[in-house]
């Protein structure tokens, strides 16, 4: 407990435990969704463990005894546990009664949704403002007040701190690793998806080094909005057939049901704006050190400017399109503590495209472009321009976020934000 790392969901989970009988923490596996709910256990039940699993099974009834908050770790080892929570809550089970954590969504789900009964909370890997990393002076939430406040503040952060910082991983249990070690646990980690998981969703990987093949072209594609149909002859250049489509959805939704998959939607805008709009999801993995091991991508060779391999349709560097990944994922950290959601923005000739669309339920927004160079112009802003032009005041604020020293406003209003000076 001495070493718990602050996660800025905590205050979600405090604020909601306080009046809802039931919350259920989803995310990636270790991720830290366990360590958060133990500390606000009366009782835990870990359905990891065959023993505790098998008491569970037998009788149900077990959950509920004493008082306090009971926490029920990978509820999906058994589901039955899901359909239990929702019928105590509708007989009247108090608030901060029932805290469920799960790794993955069941392959068979339970008889009932739960809506409405226990409320889902998203954890995502450790966002660089739970990193420690600087102390971040620019908040999500006041340029999502469309206060358009000043900007100040300098980090001690350059791009080959960002690197480092993409190849250590937000995932608590790997982070502190360091060279082989790391690697090696990273390695672990994506086994452990292709080997165990998969079959404990119910899908048999016929031939495991096609699913990596075809992760490893998802990681190509982070930050780009490819067709799945590019990815697949990425993952298989020269093949004379490819996986069945069956094949391939089957291991997106399996990957999905995993929270390993966390793509960002398309925005559709909520007031009739900019009706040619793509929805094809931009691609990202959960975290972007899965990526970069998944491309074999180290230090020295994001550094030098290393494309991706597979190939994968896009302007710039991996390293662009992997520090992009690195920002959106803290972004939507901070932007799920303000319930906002994160889009992105592309029009379908392409002409425009912003990278983030962080959006209120009012459906004002924030529009953020991410941009690993120190120095922004008026060509990294052309499309915060144009944004602005077209919805006037539903645009709340625009900023650049960068890998640069010092936060600023630009002449034209434009902020501008090194990576680490963002929090929520």
């Amino acid at each position: 407990m001495a070493s718990y790392i602050p996660r800025i969901v905590d205050r979600e989970l405090d604020a909601l435990l306080a009046d809802l009988p039931a919350l259920a923490i989803e995310g990636p596996r270790g991720v830290g969704k366990t360590t958060s709910a133990v500390r606000r256990a009366a009782a835990v039940f870990r359905l990891d463990d065959p023993g505790q699993l098998e008491v569970v099974a037998a009788d149900l009834s077990r959950l509920d005894a004493g008082e306090g908050t009971i926490v029920i770790d990978e509820w999906q080892r058994f589901p039955a546990v899901w359909d239990h929570v929702r019928r105590r809550v509708d007989e009247g089970a108090p608030p901060g009664r029932y805290l469920l954590t799960g790794s993955a969504v069941p392959a068979q789900a339970p008889a009932h949704t739960g809506a409405g009964r226990i409320v889902a909370i998203r954890m995502r890997p450790l966002s660089l403002a739970e990193r420690g990393l600087a102390d971040p002076t620019v908040s999500l939430g006041l340029l999502l007040s469309g206060a358009r406040p000043p900007l100040a503040g300098s980090a001690t952060l350059g791009l080959r701190e960002y690197v480092e910082e993409i190849l250590a991983s937000g995932l608590p249990g790997i982070r502190h690793l360091l060279g082989r070690s790391r690697r090696a646990q990273l390695d672990g980690y994506l086994a452990r998806v292709v080997d165990h998981d998969f079959a404990e969703q119910g899908l048999r990987v016929r031939r495991p080094a096609t699913l990596r093949g075809w992760l490893t072209a998802y990681a190509a594609a982070t930050a780009t909005t490819a067709s799945y149909a590019t990815l697949l002859g990425a993952a298989h250049p020269g093949a004379a057939s490819w996986p069945a489509k069956t094949t391939t959805a089957a291991y997106r939704d399996v990957l999905s049901r995993l929270w390993l998959l966390d793509p960002v939607p398309g925005w559709l805008p909520g007031r009739g704006h900019l009706s040619r709009l793509t929805q094809a999801p931009k691609h990202h993995l959960a975290d972007p050190a899965l990526s970069a091991r998944l491309l074999g991508a180290d230090e020295g060779a994001l550094l030098r400017g290393m494309p991706a391999a597979p190939a994968a349709p896009r302007d710039g560097t991996l390293l662009g399109a992997l520090f992009e990944s690195l920002v959106t994922m803290s972004l939507r950290v901070y932007a799920q503590a303000h319930e906002a959601t994160v889009h992105h923005l592309r029009t379908k000739d392409g002409r425009h495209e912003v990278d983030l669309i962080i959006e209120r339920a009012d459906h004002r927004i924030l529009a953020v472009e991410v941009k690993l160079g120190g120095v922004t112009d008026g060509h990294d802003v052309r499309h915060l321009t144009w944004l602005a032009h077209e919805i006037g005041e539903d645009l709340l604020d625009a900023i650049v976020v960068t890998a640069g020293r010092e936060a600023y406003r630009r002449a034209d209003g434009v902020g501008v934000v090194p990576a680490a000076l963002l929090g929520a």
